[in-house]
């Protein structure tokens, strides 16, 4: 999958490790108190990620909005299937991401 479109440095490496499974890489671009919101419903952060990560994936990029920080395309998940989703990324001051939206979108 190509991450070309994708601008935000940070934003690139979540992907990249999402797209691998790589929780080493992606565990640390995150803050400890990360908070993750699924269709506006608060997730324990942690929890989720150790579950998802290698079992979810982007299969494409369709558009990147918000400088980078907003990212929707057509995603899979072995336990959900193909749909179409959206992850929206809050960085902090220090460069770590804060908060990240997750669920379906509609595009």
């Amino acid at each position: 999958m190509n991450t070309d479109k994708l601008t935000n440095t940070i934003v690139r490496k979540a992907i990249e490790a999402l797209q691998t499974g790589d929780k080493m890489a992606w565990f640390p671009l995150f803050t400890e108190q990360a908070e993750l919101f699924d269709d506006g419903h608060s997730l324990n952060f942690k929890n989720f990620f150790e579950q998802a990560l290698g079992h979810e994936r982007f299969t494409s990029i369709d558009k990147v909005e918000n400088n980078g920080l907003d990212i929707y395309g057509k995603f899979h998940s072995d336990q959900w299937g193909d749909f179409k989703t959206y992850f929206k990324f809050r960085i902090n001051a220090d460069g770590k991401i804060n908060r990240l939206d997750i669920g379906q979108a509609q595009y």
